[in-house]
């Protein structure tokens, strides 16, 4: 299956999930996944929360930041890869002056 995100329609969600700021996303949803494209503004945030009956992996396409991952500071570039396991709590920030734009994959654990 092919998942053509350009044929996804952009969402943007201010204070996601608590946070500060733009986050702009293309999501695929099933009942498995949650599977995004999505774009954190300069200065912005994805608030602190913990998966539970889920997990996440975060792969950094471009920008640079940092996450809050169960309450200690971890920074990150392109190219990194963020890991959240079920029961784990993380905020995303970022830090630069461009868009931080990454690809995450949130799979339903039953």
């Amino acid at each position: 299956m092919i998942i053509d995100y350009k044929k996804i329609e952009e969402e943007t969600l201010l204070n996601f999930k608590g946070g500060n700021g733009e986050l702009i996303t293309r999501n695929f949803i099933d009942e498995n996944n949650k599977i995004m494209c999505s774009r954190l503004k300069p200065g912005a945030s994805s608030g602190y929360h913990t998966h539970e009956g889920n997990s996440e992996i975060v792969y950094i396409l471009s920008g640079k930041g940092h996450f809050v991952y169960d309450g200690n500071e971890e920074a990150f570039q392109t190219g990194d890869v963020h890991y959240c396991p079920m029961g784990h709590s993380h905020a995303m920030f970022n830090d630069g002056d461009e868009d931080l734009v990454y690809f995450a994959i949130v799979p339903q654990h039953n």
